[in-house]
């Protein structure tokens, strides 16, 4: 049986692993955001939502370049994330997170025709979205102050814990997120991460943390705030890596992105 201690460094080395691939590829990557530039004035006018346009165009680089690298063997299983591979010790989910900010937040308006235009930068200090295709975490989605819903809410994802488990071939399933902080007025990118969900065997120790409720009943989130370490590993090192951090973004962003900065400045 594989241990929590076990699972816990398989986790750690892959999250390494992608950080500095995609440290390595900085450079490819930011240059690959600004491609959309060359031909600007054939799709701003259709840049409508923000954040799902934004994404669209951004998982093309992330995932061309994770791709590309060739790190174990793609899997071709219709239930997982965006990206899918076996490793000679675990199979790995990969999914690309995108949120959206502004300096100028407008408020839905429908008699005058006006789109709600939102700052969302909070939901990337604390959490991400999950969904059940990406993660083996199960547990029970409790309230902001620890208590119950009526009923209780309980998670439980497509993924299991533990590939042909009982077998001689079993191994985790891990999963991780790449996210990106943009600009929505400017389209400029402003922290790049990637970051490590525990794997579902964990809940033993981490409980309800990892959790956060959704928006709707259906819907959890990824409590990275609440969860920023491999605390089974006792060793300080972070679950989550951050690959790029402007430093010259509006301070109104920088004073909202205090833990994720401190991260990047003590890597």
């Amino acid at each position: 049986m594989i241990t929590n201690q076990q699972i816990e460094k398989l986790e750690k080395k892959y999250l390494n692993k992608y950080y500095h691939f995609l440290k390595f590829a900085e450079d490819e990557m930011l240059e690959g955001f600004k491609t959309k530039e060359k031909i600007k004035n054939d799709w701003i006018g259709l840049y409508k939502s923000g954040i799902s346009d934004f994404a669209t165009g951004a998982e093309r680089i992330v995932y061309a370049l994770l791709n590309g690298k060739g790190i174990g063997q793609p899997n071709s299983s219709p239930v997982g994330s965006d990206l899918f591979f076996e490793v000679s010790d675990a199979f790995i989910h990969i999914d690309l997170k995108t949120t959206g900010a502004t300096l100028k937040p407008q408020k839905e308006d429908k008699a005058k025709g006006i789109k709600a235009w939102n700052n969302n930068i909070g939901d990337y200090t604390k959490s991400q979205p999950v969904g059940i295709n990406q993660c083996s975490y199960s547990s029970e989605i409790k309230k902001a102050d620890g208590t119950s819903f009526n009923p209780k809410r309980i998670y439980k994802p497509n993924l299991p814990s533990i590939y042909n488990s009982g077998s001689k071939d079993e191994k985790p399933c891990l999963s991780y997120f790449v996210t990106i902080l943009f600009d929505k007025d400017t389209l400029d990118i402003l922290v790049i991460s990637i970051m490590c969900m525990p794997n579902g065997q964990l809940e033993s120790h981490y409980k309800s943390r990892v959790l956060k409720a959704g928006k709707n009943i259906p819907k959890t989130r990824y409590n990275f705030s609440k969860t920023t370490d491999f605390e089974i590993l006792n060793d300080n090192s972070k679950r989550i890596k951050v690959v790029y951090f402007d430093k010259k973004m509006d301070k109104t962003y920088l004073s909202k992105l205090k833990m994720i900065e401190d991260i990047y400045d003590k890597q």
